[in-house]
């Protein structure tokens, strides 16, 4: 769930472009992506949330509790609506699972559903944990400035390790130079573009200014959307350690 944090608006990128030359006082691909993972995580965090998912036919709305810790761990939890209350996925380290109070079981995720959709959402496991496998699974470099609104736009280019378990052949991100993730898009193996993150909303929530509603889309389905939006955000805050464990994931209880 969480987001998360993490994420970003199409905002109007296409004016004031830069062709990028290496520069000795710019930041590297490498430093403005962990600053964008750590901009939406903290050391701790807090969030509540609300996800919609829209088909061209049908809408569905639910509510998020999330916390993390770390880049790697994170638990999300569903709190509405009453049939998926409880429902809660956690993820520590490589590891990630699943409870569902209907069946009243945990359910070990194979690292190959990762990258699946999450509760029927355009959200990966992946990409609702918020993790850090861009610093380590990938090679990173930045392509591209641009000067947007005030603000310097950094293109980055993700690609992945010749044996990293990744599905996609490339990711780009767009990160503001406040570290705001603006848009990431996602690459098959052919590098034909097939879904993209997007800050629909900038805000700020526990003093911290980053993208409070984002869109996750099918490049081929623009009808086909989930969007989160971050309602309430606290950071660096104290979190029990117990709370990362599969007992808390089944019980709501850290101990």
């Amino acid at each position: 769930m969480v987001v998360i944090r993490f994420i970003a608006v199409a905002l109007a990128m296409g004016l004031g472009g830069t062709a990028f030359s290496e520069q000795a006082d710019q930041p590297t691909a490498r430093d403005l992506v962990a600053a964008a993972i750590d901009l939406t995580r903290g050391v701790s965090s807090y969030t509540e949330m609300s996800m919609v998912i829209h088909r061209p036919d049908w809408q569905r709305t639910s509510s998020l509790r999330a916390w993390t810790r770390g880049r790697e761990d994170a638990l999300i939890r569903f709190t509405a609506p009453a049939k998926d209350a409880g429902s809660a996925t956690l993820k520590t380290g490589n590891k990630m699972w699943t409870f569902t109070p209907k069946l009243n079981r945990v359910i070990r995720l194979p690292f190959s559903m990762m990258s699946q959709g999450w509760a029927g959402s355009d959200f990966s496991y992946q990409d609702l944990s918020r993790t850090d496998k861009l610093l380590h699974q990938y090679d990173l470099v930045l392509i591209d400035t641009q000067q947007v609104d005030g603000f310097t736009h950094y293109t980055i280019e993700a690609t992945p390790h010749e044996n990293a378990p990744v599905v996609w052949g490339k990711e780009e991100m767009v990160i503001r130079d406040d570290y705001v993730l603006i848009s990431q898009t996602y690459f098959d193996q052919e590098m034909v573009p097939l879904k993209r993150l997007e800050a629909v909303d900038i805000g700020t929530l526990g003093n911290r200014v980053f993208a409070t509603r984002i869109r996750m889309s099918k490049l081929d389905e623009p009808d086909n959307w989930t969007e989160i939006s971050y309602e309430k955000a606290d950071f660096d805050i104290s979190v029990d350690d117990a709370l990362f464990t599969v007992f808390a994931l089944k019980t709501g209880r850290a101990g």
